[in-house]
């Protein structure tokens, strides 16, 4: 192994995230972060059996063949947030309006150590490991366009681990649960469509306003039932209406998301909404129609793996409820056993807040938790 190749340690994982955290870039179009990523990761390919390549577009992979008929990979995203940063640190984003202000620098940078690590110690390892360095995951998904390029079958890779920073738990602390972690996504929009008319002559117009705050209203209802029996969720967000003060609105449009944590939950509500939006529209004369977005799936912790991470972890904390976020490693758990894990920072700031950072002290423990993991036979 060359002399340039030295064991990661918290100094090399902060200049990666420090580097990676200047140059965010967004969904695919990641040519700095690619050049960056590659630039580490071709002086591994110093040992034959280290391999970089791009299955797909925008996506690296790093393999590290140990001659195994099976494989495990590891995943990290890339992309950053069309978000001004306002952190005030010495080290803050060089292109205007766009930031790492959910942890993404912070996984790159875990990541990178790890291929490192598995470059020094490639004899110890019960079987290869794929490194994924994945784009998209805050846009259109990602994942899924690695998962559909065939990179896992040629590979033979049977289970992936991801990690994901987290402000609400313990700075170092690492904590996850078996099934369901966290919720499918799907955006919801809404159209209400009524009869414009001069408000001094209401009764000859149909208000789509009034209509969609009805369908807001009973769409709520419905969920707080369903909430009874699993978790979920569905709020809306924005909503915009009419033309002028002073005519009744003839068109109402309703933007908002929901959650769900199971398939069918996630069938349920996205065959009956639309029922109970159009009930509620057509008792005033209005017509209501609900569209749902593909979405993410959720997040849902194979719990045989899970087992095993837990016996190789030591201090993994359980947690007693998924969480209604979404995260497109969803997809890979479509394709082949997973589990991912949040690493907490203890910052409290939320994620995709502008003043997003966080002590990359918290970056050696996901180090050693893949180190770990990659070592389960």
């Amino acid at each position: 192994m060359s002399e340039e190749i030295r064991e990661p340690d918290l100094e090399l994982l902060t200049r990666y995230r420090r580097d990676l955290h200047r140059i965010p870039e967004l969904d695919f179009d990641l040519d700095e972060t690619l050049a960056y990523v590659l630039d580490q990761l071709r002086p591994l390919e110093a040992d034959p059996r280290v391999r970089v390549f791009s299955p797909c577009r925008s996506t690296l992979c790093c393999l590290f063949d140990r001659g195994t008929e099976r494989a495990c990979a590891v995943r990290t995203d890339m992309d950053a947030l069309p978000v001004t940063e306002r952190t005030g640190v010495a080290f803050q984003s060089e292109h205007a309006g766009r930031m790492h202000a959910c942890g993404h620098d912070g996984h790159m940078a875990m990541a990178l150590g790890l291929a490192r690590h598995l470059a020094l110690h490639l004899d110890e390892l019960p079987r290869s490991v794929l490194v994924v360095f994945q784009p998209a995951e805050e846009t259109t998904g990602g994942a899924k366009v690695v998962c559909e390029s065939g990179v896992f079958e040629r590979l033979g890779v049977d289970r992936i681990f991801g990690f994901h920073l987290w402000p609400d738990l313990p700075a170092g602390q690492v904590a996850s649960r078996p099934g369901a972690l966290l919720a499918a996504s799907n955006e919801v929009d809404v159209a209400v469509r009524g009869v414009s008319s001069h408000i001094a002559k209401a009764e000859q117009g149909r208000d789509a306003l009034e209509a969609a705050a009805h369908v807001l209203l009973d769409c709520y209802a419905y969920m707080d039932e369903r909430r009874t029996e699993e978790p979920c969720l569905l709020r809306f967000g924005h909503a915009t209406s009419g033309t002028v003060r002073n005519q009744v609105s003839d068109l109402t449009r309703l933007e908002g998301s929901l959650r769900t944590f199971s398939v069918a939950m996630g069938e349920r509500c996205r065959r009956e909404l639309p029922e109970v939006a159009a009930a509620a529209a057509a008792r005033l004369g209005c017509a209501a129609e609900v569209r749902f977005s593909e979405g993410y799936p959720p997040v849902t912790n194979d719990e045989a793996l899970f087992g095993l991470v837990a016996s190789a972890v030591p201090g993994l904390v359980g947690l007693a409820e998924p969480l209604l976020i979404a995260e497109d490693f969803a997809w890979y758990q479509r394709y082949l056993p997973g589990v991912f894990l949040l690493l907490g920072t203890g910052t409290g700031t939320p994620l995709h807040s502008d003043a997003f950072d966080f002590d990359e002290a918290v970056l050696m423990r996901g180090l050693e938790v893949y180190e770990r993991l990659v070592r389960i036979a």
